[in-house]
């Protein structure tokens, strides 16, 4: 695929990236070098292939879902100016 100038000063504009004609030109060649190899990734044959998020298979450990106070509410609320039975104390802000 080639890219023209106007489209190598228009990204430039856009990444706020300042370039001179001699710049623009060698980027016109880089990136055009670089969508045909992405476009080479079209001619894999990737009908096989299972998603994944990882290189190799994982299995997550799951833990059970249940609801706790996580045991250290004393400990959370301790640097808080003012608390009141494991909560934090605000000021009202609206009357």
């Amino acid at each position: 695929m080639q890219v023209d100038e106007a489209t190598v000063r228009r990204i430039a504009r856009l990444a706020r990236i300042k370039i001179t004609d001699s710049e623009a030109q060698s980027l016109q060649k880089e990136l055009s070098g670089i969508l045909d190899w992405v476009k080479q990734l079209d001619e894999v044959d990737t009908k096989s292939v299972e998603p994944m998020t990882r290189v190799v298979a994982q299995d997550l450990e799951r833990r059970p879902d249940e609801v706790t106070d996580g045991e250290i509410a004393a400990t959370v609320v301790a640097n808080a100016p003012v608390t009141e039975d494991n909560f934090f104390v605000v000021p009202k802000v609206v009357e």
